[in-house]
């Protein structure tokens, strides 16, 4: 059960990293820190959750790290085409502006 509740914590949480991600320059300081930022909070859910650092671990989370930044680059790109308003690089702030679509 701490494993389920620590992937969908995971996935969630890249959910806008993955969105700012797809709005700036590959390879950038931005891109890097959209990138990295999640990371202390993944090492934190381990932790908390009490799952530890077990190997049959890494191939699930690591997978729920990736997915949700998918996804998040995902929803921007289907965002950009689909509306002719400006979107930011950040999620909340253009669903908060623009509501869902």
């Amino acid at each position: 059960m701490n494993i389920l509740f620590a992937v969908i914590f995971i996935f969630t949480l890249n959910l806008p990293f993955g969105y700012w991600r797809a709005n700036i320059k590959k390879f950038s300081l931005q891109w890097a820190l959209a990138i990295h930022i999640p990371v202390p909070f993944v090492v934190a859910i381990r932790f908390i959750t009490h799952i530890g650092f077990e190997f049959y671990t890494y191939p699930i989370l690591v997978a729920a790290f990736f997915t949700g930044q998918f996804l998040g680059a995902k929803i921007y790109s289907r965002r950009k085409e689909n509306s002719s308003k400006y979107l930011s690089s950040c999620m909340v702030m253009d669903l908060i502006r623009g509501g869902i679509n």
